[in-house]
């Protein structure tokens, strides 16, 4: 009896080490280290700011996610760019923090919207070794990007492989930015855009003919040129705004004159400059982004929407559902509301597709560009050169960062897309 039980427990023994044996095996191996670099949308901030220790932009009522993230082993970068400046600078202020280098604008660019070529200088890299062989392979990163940071890293990863003819045209080869060079596509394993108005926002329709942009536009350039000039606020919020003279550079205080700043404002804003995040969420100025942004090959590309809108029984509105954060909840009325129609100078058609919305993106514009290729999302077979959509979920714009949600719901987003992108092979 006593060698029967002796038998037993060695048995379970052997049973129990290869079922670990086995669960082990089964276990799937990170095919990348690579590190995620989150990028806010309008308005927003990064770690760099001061608001960020009080409300985290990527968590925010949940927690911080980059927190969360960087806890479970995962390299995570809440970077921080101009919070109102166009798709173009954004991606010249996120290479330039990225690769620890001068902001450069590019000549042709500044010289076109009237600003300084270069911003301020980011002493040490974000990433080092970006781009470089290492003893993983080449040193990569994934791009998340929320709402308007969406276009900024699809900015980024153009730019990085196809450069700009423009700046390399006008540039001496000796003092071209890197960036503009292009060549540079395989830099970049995988773009993820949350919420983004890949072909603009129709909730700038009702904005814009109710005759209300020029004032949310110069009400926003206004406060942040005052703020941008304090000591105190800036530490707080900063605005990224020193191409235009509007705000001081962090370690300077090289702002232009305040009457210098009203006038240019005055002047500028929103009349004749488009160089401004507002001005590039315009259908006629997304659709322009759209025919010069190009999808990388060897890039992977997924987009994620969400939805707050139903449908109306027997008709074809949408209205906001309860939960919709009552900030945005009129905003998503609007654009479930709008007529069909097509506007003869902007070319811009707004369907009853486009009605289902997160309160300030479509949720047609949030899937993919219009003019490039996608696909639905399918596991088992994951594209590159392909926006990978997947299937949209409940919520509205502020859900995807965990404004007003579910703490467990968002995280478990995040460990979502974290897990999909280490897994993704070469």
């Amino acid at each position: 009896m006593k060698r029967f039980f002796s038998f037993v427990l060695a048995f379970t023994m052997l049973l129990g080490a290869l079922s670990v044996h086995a669960y082990a095996a089964d276990e799937k191996k990170p095919l990348n280290k690579d590190p995620f670099i989150f990028v806010h949308g309008l308005n927003g901030w990064g770690n760099d700011e001061g608001i960020n220790g009080t409300v985290p932009y990527w968590g925010t009522t949940t927690g911080d996610l980059m927190t969360y993230l960087s806890d479970k082993g995962y390299e995570c970068y809440a970077c921080s760019v101009g919070p109102m400046n166009s798709t173009w600078d954004r991606a010249c202020e996120l290479y330039a923090a990225l690769t620890g280098t001068t902001v450069d604008y590019g000549e042709a660019h500044a010289k076109e919207h009237n600003h300084n070529r270069y911003g301020r200088t980011y002493t040490e890299a974000l990433v080092p070794e970006w781009g470089q062989q290492t003893d993983g392979g080449m040193k990569k990163i994934h791009l998340i990007g929320h709402s308007f940071g969406g276009m900024t890293v699809r900015m980024l990863a153009h730019l990085l492989q196809a450069g700009s003819e423009a700046e390399r045209e006008m540039t001496p080869a000796e003092s071209i930015s890197p960036l503009f060079q292009g060549g540079k596509g395989d830099w970049v394993k995988s773009v993820n855009a949350v919420c983004a108005p890949l072909n603009s926002s129709s909730f700038f329709y009702p904005v814009y003919y109710l005759h209300i942009y020029e004032v949310v536009v110069f009400l926003s350039f206004l406060y942040a040129t005052f703020a941008g000039r304090s000591d105190t606020l800036s530490q707080y919020v900063d605005f990224h705004l020193e191409q235009f003279g509007l705000t001081n550079t962090p370690g300077n205080h090289d702002a232009i004159p305040i009457g210098q700043a009203l006038k240019w404002i005055f002047k500028n804003l929103p009349f004749r400059s488009t160089d401004y995040a507002h001005a590039d969420l315009l259908p006629v100025n997304a659709n322009k982004l759209n025919e010069m942004i190009d999808i990388t090959p060897d890039t992977y590309y997924f987009s994620y929407a969400y939805c707050t809108t139903r449908p109306v029984p027997g008709t074809k509105l949408q209205i906001p559902r309860l939960k919709t954060n009552p900030v945005i909840a009129l905003a998503a009325l609007a654009m479930g509301i709008m007529p069909t129609f097509v506007d003869q100078t902007n070319h811009y058609a707004v369907d009853v597709n486009a009605r289902a919305n997160d309160g300030l993106v479509s949720l047609t514009s949030a899937q993919y560009p219009w003019d490039e290729p996608h696909t639905d999302f399918d596991a088992g077979n994951i594209q590159k050169g392909v926006w990978n959509v997947m299937p949209a979920r409940e919520g509205d714009h502020g859900t995807a960062i965990g404004l007003l949600a579910d703490a467990d719901e968002t995280r478990a987003l995040y460990d979502e897309i974290a897990e999909r992108l280490i897994s993704l092979p070469d």
